[in-house]
């Protein structure tokens, strides 16, 4: 019996000093938001467990439950997640108490630029964004040079306009169009009421220092939409009378079979253009859109996220320096890298592998060089569905050659409006 209590008690021994161990040493639990992405995470933990004996599991949400999941295992105390997803700045006003400042990690250090992070009240950093999706204007490389240019040339709207123009006045000779069809059709009409929409409400609200859904805005940047949309509209092909139904696939066929120089859209496009239509990713880039705003030769592509990583200032310090310590080597790290490739494209760190979408790798090089990026100011839409209806009826209306003067209401009154009736 003696024996027994002898082994049992060193049992015991043993298993209270793994757990001293642990608690030393830290333990990761990453709540994550992206279900398809299950199988990569789990893989990636268990290597990172195997090469440095740290313990980090990973729970994937069932899709769109992550709030209501978050909300359940932040309960669970010492056993809530020390890493979880926080993706707008609502939700930094939700969990503000459980988001550990980060601007002093080596984490934040591995960074390429900081535009997509979310701050608090107090100015710090309490999420890093960890990939992005990007849109600009898509380029056929091997046209542009037919017609006598590289994108070298474009820097901002005035040379992008001269470029264009000249494509457009030769089309007959060479075969190709400036721009394709800027359709207002509604599988279409989304890329100029939303994303094209984004250039004077970034302007504006990096102006204004807006970091939280005004109840008005000016409009003091709509010139330079109605630079670019006259563009659009004037160096293509399309009819302007017929685009109230010219739609989406429209000019995505339109460049995918050579008919057009350039094409707004974005990174996900790129499947689509090389599947589909057979194009050569040597002979896709995307350059920015440039609209006339002053310093624009310093702009990068339009870029933006819902994807950020916050850590738990409420778990214990050892827990919280496990967590960064992974977090690091997942940006770092040879494994991390190539996964964060495979599943996220782009990621805004030292070390992002390219990707084979060139578009990311485009934003990626863009960042690298200084640019700065266009973030996506358009989330600040009160009621985005009605305010855009309202845009795209006027952009209909003057395409059809009526009055600017109702674009800058739809855009300015129209969002006084809806921001009430929100």
């Amino acid at each position: 019996m003696k024996k027994l209590l002898s082994v049992v008690l060193a049992l015991m021994l043993l298993a209270s000093m793994a757990v001293m161990a642990n608690a030393e040493g830290g333990k990761v639990y990453y709540l994550n938001f992206k279900p398809e992405a299950d199988t990569a995470w789990k893989d990636l933990a268990a290597a990172y467990t195997a090469e440095t004996g740290v313990e980090v599991t990973v729970v994937t949400a069932a899709s769109g439950t992550y709030s209501e999941t978050l909300t359940a295992e932040m309960d669970k105390g010492a056993n809530a997640p020390t890493l979880f997803q926080c993706g707008t700045q609502s939700g930094v006003e939700t969990w503000n108490d459980y988001m550990l400042p980060l601007d002093d990690t080596d984490l934040f250090g591995e960074l390429t630029t900081e535009d997509f992070n979310l701050r608090n009240a107090d100015g710090a950093t309490v999420a890093v964004g960890y990939c992005y999706e990007a849109f600009g204007i898509i380029t056929n490389k091997e046209l542009l040079e037919k017609a006598g240019y590289t994108t070298a040339d474009i820097t901002n709207f005035e040379t992008l306009k001269a470029v264009a123009d000249d494509i457009h006045a030769r089309a007959g000779e060479l075969g190709f169009d400036a721009f394709t069809s800027a359709g207002l059709d509604g599988s279409s009409s989304w890329r100029f009421s939303g994303h094209l929409a984004n250039m004077p409400l970034f302007y504006e609200f990096r102006d204004d220092g807006v970091t939280a859904q005004p109840a008005t805005i000016t409009g003091a940047y709509l010139d330079c939409y109605k630079n670019i949309w006259d563009l659009y509209i004037t160096d293509s092909a399309q009819d302007t009378a017929t685009l109230a139904s010219a739609t989406g696939d429209q000019a995505e066929a339109e460049f995918g079979e050579g008919k057009a120089v350039f094409y707004q859209n974005g990174t996900w496009e790129f499947a689509n253009l090389t599947g589909t239509f057979g194009m050569d990713p040597a002979n896709l880039v995307m350059i920015p859109i440039y609209c006339g705003a002053e310093g624009e030769e310093e702009a990068g592509l339009c870029a933006g996220t819902e994807n950020c990583w916050a850590v738990n200032s409420q778990a214990s310090a050892e827990d919280q320096q496990a967590t960064l310590d992974f977090l690091k080597w997942v940006v770092t790290s040879e494994e991390g890298t190539t996964m964060m490739a495979e599943q996220f494209g782009p990621i805004p760190f030292k070390n992002a592998k390219p990707t084979a979408n060139v578009f990311f790798n485009d934003a990626n090089e863009l960042l690298a060089a200084g640019k700065y990026v266009v973030t996506w100011a358009f989330n600040y839409t009160p009621n985005v569905d009605t305010w855009r209806a309202g845009v795209v009826d006027a952009l209909t209306q003057y395409s059809a050659g009526g009055d600017w003067e109702n674009v800058v209401n739809a855009f300015v009154q129209g969002w006084a409006v809806q921001y009430n009736n929100q």
